[in-house]
């Protein structure tokens, strides 16, 4: 039997005969245990998941550990504002994220550039003779920020999921929580 080790507060997600999302959360580890509590449940994960008889199946009494895929996370050194804003990554680390994904964004210090579950919209890489600084434009309208962003804060931009659950019949819900397996 493997031990886990939980990451970030466990959550809840009611379900019915219609799928339903959950709030975004940050992608922080490569697995997730789900419960089905009262009844058996079709579970999605994604960026707009949509759950239904063609996804998986968590039955009650049999937790289940679904692969999230690897988190993707990156220091941000800057930020343009505008209609879409430009998150700029260190020079020379690449980016890690591609266009589709949903971030979030957390800047420590100055919190009103955070935003929760946006699109990434496009990357750029652009090499120049003296390195290059990766930038990635996201779906947030930030143009009402008119303070600069500080270089000193401790800014990163983190890919962020949902998990959609349908019950088989009935009400019911699912508990979803992020691990690590312990060994």
């Amino acid at each position: 039997m493997s031990r886990l080790n939980p990451v970030d507060p466990a959550f809840i997600r009611t379900t019915t005969n219609t799928s339903q999302q959950s709030d975004a959360f940050a992608h922080k580890t490569d697995a997730i245990r789900i419960v089905a509590l009262t009844k058996n449940a079709y579970v999605d994960i994604g960026t707009n998941p949509d759950a239904g008889p063609a996804n998986f199946l968590v039955t009650v009494g049999e937790p289940e550990i679904l692969s999230l895929g690897a988190p993707k996370n990156q220091r941000v050194v800057g930020i343009t504002t505008g209609a879409a804003t430009t998150v700029s990554l260190p020079e020379g680390t690449g980016s890690p994220f591609n266009v589709g994904d949903t971030v979030s964004l957390t800047v420590t210090g100055q919190s009103y550039y955070d935003f929760t579950h946006q699109s990434v919209t496009a990357v750029n890489t652009g090499n120049r003779v003296d390195g290059y600084t990766p930038k990635v434009t996201v779906s947030y309208n930030s143009a009402g920020i008119v303070t600069a962003f500080s270089a000193d804060s401790a800014a990163s931009l983190r890919n962020s999921l949902k998990i959609a659950a349908e019950a088989t019949d009935g009400t019911g819900s699912v508990h979803c929580q992020q691990v690590q397996n312990a060994g």
